[in-house]
């Protein structure tokens, strides 16, 4: 029994030790990994940033456009080598793109913090490769700076904004803006009309939520990208260019724009007020009789500075009768002094420019000068800043046939009025109205009884003109967020210049006699987008 008893103990303590050897080779316990949770505070695709209590959004789009007879993102025809069809243009221009977001969300005691940022890689292939006689218009507005070369490209940055509670601080949409901005029909380009602040403004801006869907912004834009055209001072001896249209002689920014809008959301639509106020203000008059001529000086005075403004109503009725998710959107503007609340695109705003094959002369020619003031310097001149009025409405019908397939038809039509009574004749009669000045400006670079060969000019000036769109566009989308767009756009200038004159024409269109008429022009936009 001894002997047993001993052979039991000595092989219990074997079997501790052994224990207790393994024991002290076990790792220490790994801290529990933290997974990536879902927030479902802010709608989908949001997820818990690891080790905090904010929500990060991540997605964009990837957009191939290509477009015939016109610019990218569906600029018609009316300007510069587009505007002449001369030889320099792009008969077709094509833009890659693919835009990144960026959407973090923070619940604290003051109510949500946002921040959000948009931007786009991008690639363009229009822009003359030999732009020797061209007069530019491939860049619609771009600097060549962001022209695209071989292995190239550019980003551009679209919103960049901070969100608490209810101000925005950064570059957004203007709180004068209107949900759809310048796409009331999800249309592939923007429509003239109104107010479009579509890739952002920096702005200060507050909203307050009144209950039952209605709200109140106001804001404070940086008038310098989005809010002004151009001011033409008249007496400068090439103010007019040879197509009508001039240098701008805006002094610097002075004031921000002061915006505001009340908002009412309802399940029926919405319904929205807005309005703005603008200061116009000019550079310098021209130096002495005798001077260098375009020479600015300060001691040669300037005009007072102007406030203009606009104004804006918009209305959308939501579940129409033709179908599910059918709409119908409109919005109409007024402006005085502040002409890009009407003619705006995400570029400079346009002077028009268009030339036609027909004519009793040498082809047929239309213009349109976009400006928020004119002003004729001296004794016999305007006496100061002459603000320029224009107003515009645009609209769009939004039809789906399916889930897969939906038509958008939609257009605008805009006027553009430089005040004034009867039409100035070619002698610049009246300098002292806009119209006057202008036409004064006009006859000294355009003479109506001049000649080129056997053949003369006779002309009225009138600087007034209208211009219009529309069109339609059909989206198929095969699989969720995946969608092709074909659309097509008639577009109509509307000039008020009648008769003809001999223009000594930016190459490579010759000096000739030209026939005031009116234009148009049509073109065709492809796009593949999909959504991330």
């Amino acid at each position: 029994m001894t002997i047993y008893r001993k052979l039991i103990l000595g092989s219990a303590a074997s079997f501790l030790a052994m224990g207790a050897a393994q024991a002290a080779d076990l790792p220490v316990k790994a801290k529990a990994v933290e997974y990536v949770r879902i927030c479902s505070l802010y709608g989908a695709g949001f997820y818990f940033t690891p080790g905090t209590d904010t929500c990060i959004k991540l997605g964009g789009y990837l957009r191939v456009d290509t477009t015939f007879n016109g610019g990218a993102h569906g600029t018609p025809s009316w300007s510069g080598d587009l505007g002449q069809q001369n030889r320099f243009r792009d008969y077709f221009s094509s833009r890659s793109r693919m835009a990144l977001t960026v959407d973090t969300r923070t619940a604290t005691e003051y109510g949500v913090v946002r921040t959000f940022g948009q931007g786009d890689f991008q690639f363009n292939n229009f822009g003359n490769t030999n732009p020797a006689g061209s007069v530019g218009s491939q860049t619609t507005g771009l600097s060549s700076s962001l022209l695209s070369s071989a292995g190239g490209g550019y980003v551009a940055v679209e919103f960049l904004f901070i969100q608490f509670a209810g101000f925005t601080f950064g570059k957004s949409a203007s709180a004068y803006a209107t949900p759809w901005q310048g796409t009331p029909g999800n249309i592939d380009s923007n429509l003239l009309g109104g107010h479009t602040t579509d890739t952002g403004v920096n702005n200060i801006q507050y909203t307050q939520e009144f209950g039952n869907g209605v709200s109140g912004s106001f804001g404070l834009d940086d008038p310098t990208v989005w809010n002004r055209t151009s001011v033409y001072n008249l007496g400068i001896p090439s103010a007019i260019g040879a197509n009508g249209t001039g240098t701008s002689a805006y002094g610097g920014s002075f004031a921000p724009d002061i915006v505001g809008r009340i908002r009412i959301d309802q399940a029926w639509g919405l319904f929205q007020l807005s309005g703005k106020a603008h200061l116009v203000n000019a550079s310098y008059n021209t130096l002495a009789a005798g001077a260098v001529p375009n020479n600015l000086s300060e001691i040669s005075g300037h005009p007072d500075s102007k406030w203009g403004g606009s104004v804006m109503a918009a209305l959308q009725i939501k579940n129409i009768p033709t179908g599910k998710g059918d709409d119908i959107k409109i919005d109409v503007s007024y402006a005085k002094g502040s002409t890009k609340q009407v003619i705006s695109t995400s570029g400079t705003s346009p002077n028009f420019a268009m030339f036609g094959g027909s004519g009793f002369g040498y082809q047929s020619v239309g213009f349109g000068a976009t400006t928020d003031a004119v002003y004729f310097p001296g004794a016999a001149g305007t006496g100061g800043l002459k603000l320029t009025t224009a107003w515009g409405i645009r609209g769009a019908f939004n039809h789906n046939w399916d889930p897969y397939w939906s038509t958008a038809l939609f257009g605008s039509y805009s006027a553009i009025r430089y005040d004034g009574g009867a039409n100035d004749n070619i002698n610049g009669l009246g300098t002292t109205t806009a119209k006057g000045a202008y036409c004064a400006a006009f006859a000294a670079s355009h003479p109506g009884q001049a000649a080129v060969g056997n053949q003369a000019g006779n002309y009225t000036c009138n600087p007034d003109f209208n211009v219009s769109q529309l069109g339609a566009v059909t989206r198929w989308t095969p699989v969720k967020n995946l969608t092709f767009s074909a659309e097509v756009m008639w577009f109509h200038l509307d000039q008020k210049m009648s008769g003809s004159s001999v223009f000594t024409a930016t190459a490579p269109k010759p000096t000739a006699l030209y026939e005031f008429k009116d234009q148009n022009t049509v073109l065709l936009q492809l796009r593949a987008q999909r959504n991330f």
